[in-house]
């Protein structure tokens, strides 16, 4: 059996070799929104990771607390390499997936 999908212009095809691998329709809807999901996630923290890179040196970083609207004063270089260990483990589950 051979699966297809379809990305911009270009389609990609593979042989399903086994039944193991098959996934019901429902499944496979999941699994592609949770991708589109962490595809936007992976994109807004680029650019908060470009936004953080590109801060004047006399500009100040201010880090919100969890589940609260209070923000408190915050080093740039920790808060940025923070954001970019973040990125990348995004990166790394969106690969696995």
């Amino acid at each position: 059996m051979w699966k297809c999908y379809l990305k911009s212009s270009d389609a990609f095809c593979y042989k399903m070799s086994s039944k193991i691998n098959q996934r019901t329709e429902p499944e496979a809807q999941e699994e592609r929104a949770a991708k589109e999901e962490l595809n936007k996630k992976i994109t807004e923290q680029k650019i908060v990771v470009d936004e953080l890179s590109n801060l004047k040196k006399n500009r100040r970083v201010y880090t919100q607390q969890p589940n609260s609207n209070i923000f408190f004063l915050a080093d740039k270089g920790e808060t940025l390499s923070a954001c970019k260990k973040d990125l990348d483990n995004m990166r790394k589950e969106y690969q696995d997936n």
